[in-house]
């Protein structure tokens, strides 16, 4: 996978750089918008990571121009602004995910592989699954014809490991997805969730579509639609 980073901060940009690269990845490396943009728009890349402060054109400008260069691929931003305006006009503009400076490392790898995904699998907002179909606009689901009730918490975990088909999604990592910073996480809540869509999802024990991993966490076991 081929990344670009835009960050003016040379030492921040030369850390993302060799973290990045030790994860596999293959970096571009730009330390303003007008070089940024340019790589954006004429470098095949698989991902972006844009931070919005640059010191001539700002990452916005950035995001908005390979928008209208009809680039799809995604667009993560880096920001030091604690104010929610300035996320908001880069995700209007085109951005899919944010992150606040000073960021964990960790977090920000995680971003960056559960965009790369995204991109690469599940782009419908209707996902398909064996006979079960999630509606992600309506936050609904159905097997079959049949419309099967979901709390807020057991939609977050299904759509979740339905995104990830296929994937070992350990506990403290579909935690860390379907919480806040600001909840306290419970291991073992998780695993009440995935009782109860088990249970409504397979009632009679015949799919199993949801597998436990001893020591590993749960994995979505059909097949793509």
């Amino acid at each position: 996978m081929r990344l670009l980073i835009i960050e003016d901060e040379q030492a921040l940009l030369d850390q993302l750089a060799k973290l990045l690269e030790r994860e596999g990845y293959t970096v571009e490396k730009a330390t303003n918008g007008e070089d940024g943009g340019w790589m954006a728009s004429e470098f095949a890349l698989d991902l972006a990571i844009v931070d919005l402060g640059l010191p001539d054109i700002s990452g916005v400008e950035v995001i908005r121009q390979l928008r209208a260069d009809d680039k799809s691929y995604p667009v993560l931003i880096l920001t030091a602004r604690d104010g929610w305006q300035a996320k908001v006009e880069a995700l209007e503009a085109g951005a899919d995910d944010y992150v606040v400076k000073p960021f964990h490392e960790e977090e920000l790898l995680a971003r960056v592989r559960a965009l790369l995904r995204r991109a690469s699998g599940w782009a419908s907002a209707e996902i398909c699954s064996g006979p079960f179909t999630l509606d992600t606009r309506g936050h609904s689901l159905k097997r079959g014809d049949t419309s099967i009730e979901l709390t807020a918490f057991e939609y977050k975990v299904l759509e979740y490991l339905l995104l990830h088909a296929g994937e070992v999604i350990s506990k403290t990592r579909l935690s860390e997805h379907i919480y806040d910073e600001e909840t306290e996480r419970d291991s073992n809540v998780i695993e009440v969730f995935i009782r109860r869509l088990r249970t409504k999802l397979d009632p009679d024990d015949s799919l199993h579509p949801i597998e436990t991993l001893r020591g590993q966490g749960y994995r979505w076991s059909l097949p793509r639609g």
